[in-house]
């Protein structure tokens, strides 16, 4: 399925950008912004089931990721410089990572493996049954946010087919990828809900840099989007080549 697609910026560097669950590319309004004030072409998704792309008869990680990597096909005319994920966003960017080979990859809070037991299931019924939040809920539950946040979440959430929970029925393909084509950082919520404390350790094992940002939550580049900017671009100036002109 192609995807729709949303590019800005004309830098020399191109950046692809995937949101999570429940969002679409409007989420990363203000990462966007300043990728493209660091040179980058910011190419943006909407993953099927969300914002202006086409909704599915079935959705599954494996689906989503086959989705984005026939819509990059058509769009990238080389490797990607950058990309990076959210959540659902970030575990479909570590499986089309292998076919794009990017020169670097950024994981937010990714959906690399799911809570068992009461917790897990617990979690699958509040994400399955809560109700659509309101404004004065959102602003209250993430102080963090802008207006524009606050504005984009409601719209995304009314185009968003709720179909797309089902996709995550099963769980045993939340799994972190087996082998890194870049440098990877993963960057996590203060109490990520997704990444234990163990599943960290393993992530570092396989040779990512793990990290998390302190006081943000689930969306850690809309809770403190000055610290989540800060730490890529001195991640990226630590561990990632400047391409040759």
């Amino acid at each position: 399925m192609r995807l729709a697609v949303h590019r800005s910026g004309s830098g020399p560097r191109t950046a692809v950008l995937i949101h999570g669950m429940m969002s679409d590319h409007r989420a990363w309004h203000r990462v966007a912004a300043d990728l493209r004030d660091d040179g980058y072409e910011v190419v943006a998704v909407d993953l099927a089931g969300h914002g202006s792309s086409p909704r599915s008869r079935r959705y599954s990680p494996r689906r989503w990721a086959a989705d984005v990597a026939e819509t990059l096909e058509a769009e990238l005319d080389a490797p990607p410089d950058l990309l990076m994920g959210h959540s659902l966003g970030a575990l479909v960017a570590s499986i089309v990572a292998d076919q794009f080979t990017p020169r670097a990859a950024i994981y937010v809070d990714p959906a690399f493996a799911f809570p068992r037991g009461v917790r897990g299931f617990a979690l699958k019924t509040a994400f399955t049954l809560a109700p659509r939040p309101s404004a004065w809920m959102l602003r209250r539950l993430n102080p963090g946010w802008d207006a524009d946040d606050v504005a984009i979440e409601l719209a995304t959430l009314r185009v968003w087919d709720k179909r797309t929970i089902l996709g995550f029925v099963n769980t045993r393909p939340l799994v972190p990828p087996l082998n890194l084509v870049a440098p990877t950082l993963v960057i996590l919520a203060e109490k990520s809900l997704l990444i234990s404390r163990a599943v960290a350790d393993g992530l570092r094992g396989r040779g990512m840099t793990v990290t998390s940002i302190s006081g943000s939550g689930h969306t850690v580049f809309r809770d403190d989007h000055a610290g989540f900017m800060s730490l890529v671009r001195g991640w990226i100036a630590r561990h990632v080549a400047s391409p040759a002109t």
